[in-house]
């Protein structure tokens, strides 16, 4: 059985054991984040404190730019791109892990609590009924603290949110926090 989460593209970039699982997962990415690898690895920014392994992750965004673009890929998510809220087909990055591309769009629905890019992440979360993974505390912080009816899990208990007895959970649609 799959496991489905909601994030960013960069995820996948910065924390390579996304892409090895225990079992089959699905990340469900809103385009607006594949939009900005573009910019994150062209920016002089560091994102990461040591600029070895902030020159490492964007090489890895490049990476995963350069697969995205490849035709039958693009194919995929031009199509999702189409329609508002359309999903690509499921795009294959290992043997078990997989992206969707998802043409989220934002609606201000949470003002200026949120960067555009998160109220779409929790506007996905919210329509998909899936849980949300982040490395943000801050924004698992403002989540919390604003009441918004997602489940969220920080990017260090992947491993916890994998277990079966929390996907079954979400799978019931009821929303709960967790950090």
């Amino acid at each position: 059985m799959s496991r489905q989460f909601i994030m960013e593209a960069a995820m996948l970039a910065i924390y390579g054991e996304l892409l090895q699982p225990s079992s089959h997962v699905e990340y469900i990415i809103p385009y607006t984040s594949i939009m900005e690898l573009y910019e994150l690895q062209n920016s002089s920014e560091l994102i990461m404190s040591n600029s070895e392994d902030d020159q490492h992750v964007k090489n890895q965004m490049k990476e995963l730019t350069v697969y995205l673009e490849q035709p039958l890929n693009q194919k995929k998510i031009e199509r999702a791109l189409i329609i508002p809220w359309a999903k690509s087909a499921a795009i294959p990055l290992g043997e078990l892990t997989t992206i969707t591309v998802i043409n989220a769009h934002d609606n201000e629905a949470y003002g200026e609590s949120f960067d555009p890019v998160e109220t779409e992440l929790l506007l996905i979360s919210q329509r998909e009924h899936l849980p949300l993974l982040t490395d943000q505390f801050e924004l698992i912080e403002r989540i919390i603290e604003g009441g918004v009816q997602v489940q969220v899990y920080d990017i260090e208990d992947f491993q916890f949110a994998m277990e079966e007895n929390v996907f079954n959970q979400t799978q019931s649609k009821t929303p709960f926090l967790t950090e």
